[in-house]
C-alpha cells in the first residue's frame, strides 16, 4: 500500500497543530469560535473562489447531503471542543476530546459502514491514546466536570462524524472543491454565534496570523487531510490526527519554552509509536 495517503493526514495534522501557538500572536480578547469562524471563512472562501475559477463547482449535481453534513459536523466540533475546554480546562478537553475521537471513528465505520478496524489500527490506536493521556497528564489545570467531559466526547464524535461523512463526499466529488464547499458553509453556520464582528481581523498584529490559519491550517491542511481520506480509511486517519496535539506540544517546548515532564516525553514516544505501527504495519500488512 502506498504510504502517501498516510504523509498527506500526518502533515495536515502538523498544521492543525500549529493553531494553538500562532493562535497566541492574536492581540485582541476574540472568542474561539469567532477566530474559528473567520478561519473557515478565509480558508473555505480562498478554495471556494479557486474553484469557481476552475469550473470544478457544479450546483444542480453537486453532492449536498454529504457536504451540508461534513460542514455541521466540523462547526459543532469545534464549538464543542471549545466550550467543553472552559468547564474542563485545555489538558482535560483535550485528551477527552482527541483521545475519543478514533474509538468513535472505528465504531462508526464498523457500525454504519460495516467495515471492522484491523489489529494494527487497535494497537496503534491504544498506543496514541495511552500517548495522549500522558502527554497532557500533568499539564494545565485539571477540572473534573460532567459537563465538560460530556461536551468533550461529543466534539470526539463530531470529528469521527466529519471524517466519515468527508470520506463519502471525496467519493463523488474533488478534494478541493469539497473542502471549499464544507468549510465557506461551516462559516456561514458559526458566523451568527461569532459576537465579536470581523474588525478585528484587520487590525496590524491579527492579519497574518488569522491569515496562516486560514490558509495553511485550513485550506492547505483540510485539502491534504481529504487527499490521505480518499486512499485510507477514517479510523485511521482520525488515529492519525493525534500528531495534532504531538506538534502542539513540540512547538510549545522549543518555541514557546514549555516544560515537559518525564511523563509527557514518554506520551510523545508513545505517540510516534502508534504513528509509526499505523503508517508501517499497515503498508506491509497490504502487501
Amino acid at each position: 500500500m502506498n504510504s502517501l495517503p498516510y504523509i498527506f493526514v500526518l502533515l495536515a495534522a502538523v498544521l492543525w497543530g500549529t493553531v494553538g501557538t500562532i493562535q497566541t500572536f492574536l492581540q485582541e480578547d476574540v472568542s474561539s469560535i469567532t477566530v474559528a469562524a473567520v478561519r473557515s471563512a478565509i480558508g473555505g472562501g480562498a478554495l471556494l473562489i479557486a474553484a469557481l475559477a476552475m469550473k470544478k463547482i457544479h450546483f444542480k449535481t453537486w453532492s449536498w447531503k454529504w457536504t451540508i453534513l461534513a460542514a455541521l459536523t466540523i462547526a459543532l466540533f469545534q464549538s464543542l471542543f471549545f466550550t467543553s475546554v472552559r468547564f474542563t480546562g485545555v489538558a482535560i478537553g483535550t485528551v477527552v476530546t482527541i483521545g475519543s475521537s478514533p474509538v468513535f471513528s472505528g465504531l462508526v465505520e464498523w457500525v454504519i459502514w460495516k467495515r471492522r478496524p484491523n489489529r494494527i489500527w487497535a494497537i496503534a490506536t491504544l498506543l496514541a491514546i495511552v500517548g495522549c493521556v500522558l502527554l497532557f497528564v500533568n499539564r494545565g489545570q485539571a477540572t473534573i466536570s460532567p459537563i465538560g467531559i460530556l461536551l468533550a466526547l461529543s466534539a470526539g464524535l463530531m470529528f469521527a462524524l466529519y471524517t466519515n461523512c468527508s470520506k463519502q463526499l471525496t467519493e463523488t466529488e474533488e478534494t478541493l472543491p469539497a473542502v471549499a464547499m464544507t468549510f465557506t458553509l461551516c462559516a456561514l453556520m458559526l458566523l451568527p454565534f461569532s459576537g465579536d464582528g470581523v474588525a478585528w481581523v484587520f487590525h496590524s498584529q491579527n492579519f497574518l496570523p488569522i491569515l496562516f490559519m486560514g490558509l495553511a491550517a485550513t485550506s492547505l491542511a483540510y485539502v491534504l487531510f481529504l487527499a490521505g481520506l480518499e486512499k485510507i480509511s477514517s479510523s485511521s486517519a482520525v488515529t492519525l490526527s493525534l500528531a495534532e496535539p504531538l506538534t502542539a506540544s513540540m512547538l510549545g517546548v522549543f518555541w514557546v519554552g514549555e516544560y515537559l515532564s518525564a511523563t509527557s516525553w514518554i506520551g510523545v514516544a508513545l505517540l510516534l509509536a502508534g504513528i509509526v505501527v499505523l503508517t508501517v504495519g499497515t503498508s506491509r500488512f497490504a502487501k
